[in-house]
């Protein structure tokens, strides 16, 4: 089997030195369950804005035969809500400066094709969520003139711009919004009931929420309650709170690997590191809790860099470490023609797809995280070992499941490296990999 130009060729017996942990955590549960379609998943990002020259639903929708050959499994939709005009960034504002719950931005299209995209993509096999933002609003949202005091106030008692790190060198503001206050139950009413609209309207899956930790997790448990209650929900937090692993959430973002995945591609950090992050990774999220493993997303993309700025020659080899470490990879739109720019934010900024010269390598990754039960999601997939290939600038380890077995090797250094294996030895060129199955 052949992944482009680096074969996935034999890796023989190597002898294991380390198992990852999974330490349970007494604030959440070791065994919540999740809905079977999303155990040996993978989940693929869509930015309608800049998805198609079109910028729609419907143009999506033309292409979701494409995703489906690839393989992907869900959908997630960036927000498509009609966006605010007061205080807007830009010409065309940001999709997180959200002016009306249940409604379809008309630059996008109309609810009416929201669910021709959710219904032609469950046709095809893959489910779908929506990005949701449930910390703050636009300033025109109706509530600011009808609800006030669902707003976070200022010593005039009035709604102020969303304000982080206040009074700090790193003070930031998001001039666009203005934060909610949850200390409303009727807010926490009318949010739900946006949600279930969704849910209801255009048979939704699940949402990814937006900076899901600046909003009480006890609202986003009785959110999960009520909407598993219309249709059994996947739901993703941007965070790597624990406590949202507890009842509310199937996913958080693993931001710890995305930064040492930029130290390698920086030339900062290696394999060695890479080791210490197995056996140091973060402690206390359960064994269920699925972590979203990434290069890239509408926020790296556009603020942090392209791949190739974030990554260089290790773009390759780490992505293959998204699909073979425990959790779930996400594809960022775009990514499979190697997305050589930074979207645009706040204007139309096309991706130019090109020839998609990497649809291949995600295709097969796709297919090598269905085949083999030891790379599932969470409590599904089997335990890390890291593996011994006789070469400490190389990164080894293995995933096991009952007769299941998945080995990888990477070589994230800039020249050609030795690997031991068994009595044999055989060379892995600079970023490089060699995977195994059985």
């Amino acid at each position: 089997m052949s992944l482009l130009r680096r074969q996935f060729l034999s890796l023989i017996a190597s002898s294991s030195t380390l198992a990852m942990s999974t330490a349970n955590a007494d604030s959440a549960p070791s065994d919540m369950p999740h809905v079977p379609w999303s155990r040996q998943a993978a989940i693929y990002e869509i930015n309608v804005r800049q998805f198609t020259a079109e910028g729609t639903l419907k143009a999506a929708t033309a292409d979701l035969p494409r995703l489906e050959r690839m393989g992907v499994d869900i959908l997630w939709l960036m927000p498509i809500q009609p966006i605010g005009q007061k205080n807007r960034k830009g010409t065309l504002g940001s999709y997180y400066s959200i002016r009306d719950y249940t409604a379809v931005n008309p630059e996008f299209g109309t609810l009416a094709d929201a669910r021709a995209f959710v219904q032609a993509a469950h046709a095809q096999g893959m489910k779908v969520i929506l990005d949701w933002v449930a910390n703050h609003t636009a300033f025109d949202h109706p509530w600011t003139r009808e609800h006030e005091d669902w707003y976070k106030l200022d010593a005039r008692g009035k709604i102020f711009p969303v304000t982080f790190n206040a009074g700090t060198p790193n003070e930031e503001h998001w001039s666009d919004v203005t934060g909610l206050s949850y200390e409303q139950p009727a807010l926490r009413d009318a949010m739900i009931a946006a949600m279930q609209f969704w849910v209801r309207e255009a048979d939704l899956d699940g949402f990814r929420c937006d900076v899901a930790s600046s909003v009480p997790t006890p609202f986003w448990e009785r959110a999960r309650r009520e909407l598993d209650a219309v249709k059994p929900m996947f739901m993703l937090a941007e965070s790597d709170a624990i406590d949202l692993h507890r009842s509310a959430f199937d996913m958080t973002y693993s931001w710890d690997l995305a930064r040492l995945f930029h130290e390698v591609g920086q030339g900062k950090a290696g394999a060695p590191e890479l080791r210490d992050w197995v056996a140091k990774e973060p402690h206390g999220f359960p064994p269920s809790a699925y972590r979203m493993r990434f290069t890239a997303n509408h926020d790296f993309n556009s603020w942090n860099g392209t791949d190739a700025e974030l990554y260089g020659d290790n773009y390759l080899p780490l992505a293959v470490l998204t699909f073979t470490l425990p959790g779930m990879p996400l594809i960022y739109g775009g990514q499979e023609s190697r997305l050589t720019k930074r979207l645009e934010f706040f204007e139309k900024d096309p991706i130019a797809w090109k020839t998609r010269e990497l649809q291949p390598f995600y295709t097969r990754l796709l297919a090598l995280k269905h085949a083999h039960p030891a790379l599932a999601n969470g409590q599904y997939g089997g335990a890390l070992t890291l593996l011994d290939g006789g070469n400490e600038r190389l990164f080894a380890f293995k995933r096991a499941l009952g007769a299941d077995s998945v080995a990888v090797v990477v070589n994230v250094s800039t020249s050609e490296q030795k690997l031991r294996l068994g009595t044999a030895e055989r060379s892995l060129p600079a970023h490089g990999w060699l995977i195994e199955s059985t």
